[in-house]
């Protein structure tokens, strides 16, 4: 066995004092979990440190911590994982470990020196109330926004007999946010809550495209609506991709809202009052005609598409664009508006050369031939594998067939 040591982040609300580290020094198999080791250092060293678990298996998700600074499982990370992680954080060697004792010159057993190693560092779940030391309190933050979503099926007609009948084709469209342990992994490491904690979160968003992907839902509109329309919903995600990196189960909550997002857009055409489609139509505009983004640019076409927009800004224009004025004066004290070219709309440069027409072949190309599949992959169909296409300009090469699991 191998020694560790745990440094927990505690917090007891009866003593009145405020939050404190404490380490805990364990014996444990590589093989085994960082719950483990937590569960260890309450039976042999504290029986008041508070930890929630039940499965330990990773499926009841009950045991989500916060690993050296990552959101994650304690049952599924693995003690040797979690300390070679927080060797390379803290810039510490790794040595291997000693496993037997050598004999010394005096015929007794000298006990080998044990390198330096960092401690695991654990603590509560972030975005949360913490409860006690690394016990959350999910209801607020978690469990009330799951159910602001309307998690259930809203069908509609006649009820069945039995139960609603659906192809299982159909169905695959969801299975990867039917995933979900609900251990609020991605809520602790979204970065859009902690700025914002009225998002609804990454969490409550993927079991909504659970609902809205699901055939024998009847309020699909209404419920994209609803979530387009509300300035902490679908649009309030930044695109961080800390809770696809977070989520233990391959949920990718992200992706999961970027799909809300293009039903809401694309095939609903919601226009929200939050600037979301009309910003996204813009984005897109911009790069296939420059290749690169020009901000300044984006913010006048976000509000006020076109020339006619510009010469004719309606109210809510003008509100919008009054409003950026903030974000505007941040980018330019910050130097990322400091040059003319994106001071001043339009005069951004394009690429050089044939850069840009590639940029515009590859959007057609991709328009034409992108079919999305489950588990939220977009691939393209081929006969044979990294066949070649001919587009204008030259070839590209084409990615193999993608199917579903």
């Amino acid at each position: 066995m191998a020694e560790y040591t745990v440094k927990v982040r505690r917090f007891q609300p009866e003593s009145g004092a405020g939050a404190y580290w404490e380490e805990f020094d364990v014996e444990l198999e590589e093989s085994l979990s960082v719950l483990d080791a937590l569960l260890e250092a309450r039976s042999v060293h504290d029986g008041s440190l508070a930890v929630r678990c039940s499965c330990r298996a990773a499926i009841c998700g009950s045991c989500g911590v916060k690993i050296n600074g990552q959101s994650t499982l304690a049952c599924k990370t693995k003690i040797q994982d979690a300390q070679d992680q927080a060797n390379r954080a803290a810039g510490v060697p790794l040595p291997p470990r000693p496993e037997t004792n050598r004999a010394a010159p005096g015929g007794e057993a000298e006990e080998a020196a044990r390198p330096e190693f960092a401690p695991i560092v654990v603590e509560p779940m972030a975005n949360m109330p913490v409860i006690k030391d690394l016990v959350t309190d999910m209801e607020s933050t978690h469990w009330e926004k799951v159910r602001r979503v309307t998690p259930w099926l809203i069908p509609d007609g006649p009820e069945p007999e039995r139960e609603y009948i659906v192809p299982p084709e159909s169905m695959i469209d969801v299975t990867q946010s039917m995933a979900c342990i609900q251990c609020g992994a991605c809520v602790s490491a979204c970065l859009s809550m902690e700025a914002d904690p009225e998002f609804v979160g990454p969490a409550a968003l993927a079991k909504a495209y659970r609902f809205v992907g699901d055939p024998r839902d009847s309020q699909r509109r209404e419920r994209l609506y609803d979530l387009a329309q509300d300035p902490h919903g679908i649009y309030d995600c930044t695109h961080c991709f800390m809770c696809v990196d977070a989520c233990p189960k391959g949920v990718a909550p992200m992706d999961q809202i970027m799909r809300l997002r293009r039903l809401a857009a694309d095939e609903e055409e919601i226009e929200d009052l939050n600037n979301g489609r009309r910003h996204e139509a813009a984005f897109t505009k911009i790069i296939r005609r420059k290749g690169t983004l020009d901000e300044s640019l984006l913010l006048q076409e976000s509000y006020a598409a076109g020339l006619r927009g510009k010469l004719i800004p309606t109210r809510g224009a003008i509100v919008g664009l009054i409003g950026s004025i903030p974000t505007a004066i941040r980018g330019i004290r910050t130097g990322k508006m400091r040059s003319l070219s994106k001071l001043i709309p339009g005069a951004h440069p394009k690429l050089p050369g044939d850069a840009q027409g590639r940029v515009k072949r590859i959007y057609e190309h991709a328009e034409e031939h992108r079919t999305q599949l489950n588990l939220y992959v977009t691939g393209e169909e081929a006969e044979e594998e990294m066949a070649e296409v001919d587009v204008p300009g030259g070839t590209e090469p084409q990615a193999p067939q993608v199917t579903g699991t």
